[in-house]
């Protein structure tokens, strides 16, 4: 468990700046664990950043905040609205500061958006990809009873070099 002291909620738009830094620099050190570019992500205007902040229980970007209010974790979640479709959602752009790895929390993000799929009227599964190459994120979403049904082969490319995806799924 975690000897930080975390609040962990939605993110608001008015913390999209603060968001949009961290998820840059997730970006930047990280790039090969993202589907999103640094070099086209930092052109964003702030406007459609915020536009991404969702604000309903179908689309929302969780933070980890410390007691001082740092954003130091976040997770996204999105359901889908079709007929067909709404019964999955995805996770999306897990991402914990360097400095605050090992103190679990990121396992404290993913329980949450668990916790709250469950309580989404209709929802029986979320789904996530993670690059074969992070073995920590694959032991800790195994270890939530994500299963893998698949493995996408050269899912990314970054400098030349191409990098498989693991497809992951959690039952509700």
């Amino acid at each position: 468990m975690s000897s930080v002291k975390i609040d962990i909620r939605n993110i608001r738009v008015e913390e999209a700046k603060g968001y949009w830094e961290l998820r840059l620099e997730a970006l930047q050190k990280h790039p090969t664990a993202f589907g999103a570019a640094y070099e086209e992500s930092v052109l964003l205007p702030m406007e459609e950043v915020e536009k991404r902040i969702g604000q309903d229980s179908s689309n929302y970007i969780l933070g980890a905040f410390t007691a001082e209010g740092q954003l130091i974790g976040t997770v996204g979640f999105k359901r889908e609205q079709s007929l067909k479709l709404k019964h999955k959602a995805f996770i999306w752009g897990v991402y914990v500061s360097e400095n605050y790895r090992g103190e679990g929390i990121a396992k404290q993000l993913m329980v949450e958006v668990i916790h709250r799929g469950k309580q989404l009227k209709g929802l029986k599964q979320v789904t996530l990809s993670v690059v074969t190459t992070n073995g920590a994120a694959l032991d800790l979403y195994r270890k939530l009873g994500f299963e893998s049904y698949g493995v996408e082969p050269n899912a990314l490319e970054y400098e030349g070099q191409g990098y498989d995806e693991e497809m992951m799924v959690y039952m509700y």
